[in-house]
């Protein structure tokens, strides 16, 4: 049985004024396009269709506002570093992130980054928004079934030496259930934090 039966898709969010009352936990869920964020939110809910899965990346155009249990949420942010969005588009979703920054239940975030790629510049930007001396940081190294054991190795012992103390971070795979309950307990975690002055 799923550790979230009641999980259900809940608002998509255009401006400040749709988001939920601003009361329990949230944790948003970001990442670049294509990182695997629509797979993770299905495997770490144990629903398999909850987020829709698109194959052509830059398709969260929202924040999308998933309730896993009674006040608890994850927000799904839009993907970057996807050329195709208009920019102009794009300016849009800065005023709507920077509002979910300023809400009492927004805890952390969970960053979702292609293992094959590894952390790039717009992650670390991402994680220095989140203020993790603030909230909890989390990193899930996704699809580490496209790489072999030492290969994952590798990648998790650097991400681990960029991060230090500002991020915890983890190998992770929706497709073969690598991390998926680690991920499911740091998430428990990060909605149980306290924000720190």
């Amino acid at each position: 049985m799923s550790q979230y039966p009641r999980a259900a898709f809940l608002l998509s969010v255009a401006a400040p004024v749709q988001f939920p009352a601003d009361l329990g936990a949230e944790v948003a869920l970001a990442g670049r396009s294509n990182a695997g964020k629509s797979s993770a939110i299905n495997a770490i809910s144990g629903r398999k269709a909850l987020a829709r899965i698109s194959k052509t990346p830059g398709q969260t155009r929202l924040l999308n506002y998933f309730e896993l249990k009674p006040n608890h949420r994850i927000v799904d942010l839009p993907g970057y570093g996807y050329a195709a969005v208009d920019p102009e588009e794009r300016r849009k979703w800065v005023p709507l992130i920077d509002a979910l920054h300023s809400r009492t239940s927004f805890r952390g975030v969970m960053l979702v980054v292609d293992i094959r790629r590894g952390l790039r510049d717009e992650d670390l930007a991402l994680i220095d928004w989140a203020e993790p001396t603030h909230r909890g940081v989390h990193v899930l190294l996704a699809k580490a079934d496209k790489l072999n054991q030492a290969k994952r190795a590798k990648v998790l012992r650097e991400a681990t030496a960029t991060l230090g103390e500002i991020a915890t971070v983890q190998l992770f795979s929706a497709h073969s259930g690598l991390g998926v309950e680690p991920a499911r307990e740091r998430l428990a975690a990060l909605w149980a934090t306290a924000l720190k002055d």
